[in-house]
């Protein structure tokens, strides 16, 4: 056994040692292909955030040095890896086979040498004694001897037996007539997925595949301007839409945005099978600012890339604003997992970040929108209908990473606008809940708790980047 994992070490030390070689490779061969690059379409990035009173200048210092280090050490805690989900569900709209395009070599998990104190316990409550909840204790342990996988997109869905008993004693507590998605993915066929197995990157899903997908959100599942057969609303075009409208449309082109960012910020770079060096032939992703130039230039966006790019900065004051709003119901929780450090560490940080998050000044005004009687009523459930057909449309990606990372994000949009239009109990901003479930006050479920702050960590870490990219592009 101590052979084994000093091999593992060695190996591990060996995979960095190269890592860091061949990203310092492309780094100087990219800077030098930049260079030539026109990149002052990125200096229009600023002013004034649509529909908001904040401005692209103070979000990027405020999540840069306060939010983005925090949110992704809380994404990295054991309580906030695990989402349950179900990737097998047929698309209902149109039969679609598509793959990702690209092999590689996916790690699998080995054995766990001792199941975790925190998978055997007494039941844990969420908030209180009534919810008993569970969740697992310790990363997943890795050594390189995993079979090879065929798609880039494959998820690694390794998890210990005992683990899955644990699992089965999570409960929800929800109420449908709420839901801003089709939830829970709770149908026999949901899976624990651990997402720190299954980063989100480029996977090579592109395509008609991919198109279709994002075509059928923007044509028929967002407001549009009458008489107007272009996918993407020009800019200039919304202005003749209610806010309502305007913000719906800005939240999902600030969610493509974000994963576009996201595959060009973790694009993959090297694609080497099996060697002596690298015995698990996992490819090396970084930085690929020709590919972020492509998704946004002027040139291939018709000058609507930078637009774009502001949507993102929308919606994450939107999702900003949910966190501070269920901010006293996301304090109760006590993100159990059995490690009782790792617990203490855990409510801290999140005590912690929530704080930090109360404190800006610039939060976006939820409560400008829904605004006139029965009209607006109207108006705020087909707002919440569209979005539900959009999280179903997320079963029609054909790439399961692509497909996982979709409903985790969208899942935690969902989320955000529940706690944000909700006719629940909520007083001042904030929600007045019970320690018990009942239909009079908003709930959120673990999987919404997750998806909440792993999708907002998307968006900070997509703001971040763009800073990586500014500096990539000079």
């Amino acid at each position: 056994m101590m052979l084994r994992s000093m091999n593992c070490v060695f190996i591990l030390v060996v995979n960095i040692c190269l890592y860091m070689s061949v990203v310092c490779f492309f780094s100087s061969s990219s800077s030098i292909v930049n260079s030539h690059i026109d990149n002052s379409w990125l200096n229009e990035l600023k002013g004034k955030i649509d529909e908001t009173n904040s401005t692209v200048e103070i979000v990027d210092k405020f999540n840069n040095y306060q939010i983005y280090p925090r949110i992704i050490s809380i994404v990295s805690k054991d309580y906030f890896k695990f989402f349950k989900v179900n990737l097998r569900r047929t698309c209902p709209f149109w039969s679609d086979n598509s793959k990702c395009a690209m092999r590689y070599c996916q790690v699998e998990s080995c054995q766990l040498d001792d199941v975790p104190i925190g998978l055997k316990g007494s039941h844990h409550s969420l908030v209180d004694e009534d919810m008993s909840i569970k969740y697992m204790e310790g990363p997943q342990q890795q050594e390189c001897e995993g079979a090879m996988q065929d798609e880039l997109g494959y998820i690694n869905t390794t998890i210990s037996a005992a683990a899955m008993e644990d699992f089965a004693l999570w409960q929800a507590h929800d109420d449908i007539q709420d839901m801003y998605c089709t939830l829970p993915d709770d149908d026999g066929e949901a899976e624990y997925v651990d997402l720190s197995l299954n980063p989100e990157r480029y996977t090579g899903y592109k395509g008609p595949s991919a198109n279709r997908v994002w075509n059928t959100i923007y044509m028929e599942n967002c407001f549009r301007p009458k008489n107007l057969f272009e996918v993407y609303i020009i800019s200039a075009k919304l202005t003749g839409m209610c806010l309502e409208k305007r913000a719906f449309y800005r939240a999902i082109s600030g969610l493509h945005t974000s994963i576009n960012i996201h595959l060009s910020a973790q694009y993959l770079l090297s694609d080497k099978g099996s060697t002596f060096l690298n015995p698990c032939g996992t490819g090396f992703w970084g930085p690929n600012a020709e590919e972020f130039e492509h998704k946004f230039g002027p040139k291939s966006t018709k000058g609507e890339g930078t637009q774009w790019l502001r949507n993102l900065y929308f919606l994450y004051l939107v999702e900003l604003r949910a966190l501070q709003k269920a901010a006293p119901l996301l304090e109760q929780v006590k993100y159990y997992t059995g490690n009782n450090k790792e617990d203490e560490t855990t409510r801290h940080a999140v005590h912690n970040f929530l704080g930090i998050i109360k404190k800006f000044p610039q939060q976006f005004n939820e409560q400008t929108m829904f605004l006139g009687g029965q009209q607006a009523q109207k108006l705020k459930e087909e707002f919440r209908l569209h979005f539900r057909n959009v999280s179903t449309i997320m079963d029609c990606v054909g790439c399961e990473k692509c497909r996982l990372w979709g409903k985790l994000q969208v899942q935690g949009l969902g989320t955000a606008l529940k706690i944000l239009f909700s006719n629940k109990a909520w007083t001042n901003g904030y929600n007045e809940l019970s320690t018990t479930v009942n239909k009079h006050t908003l709930q959120l479920e673990r999987s919404e708790i997750v998806a909440l702050f792993n999708a907002f960590g998307r968006l900070s870490t997509s703001i971040y980047e763009i800073e990586r990219f500014r500096k990539l592009l000079k």
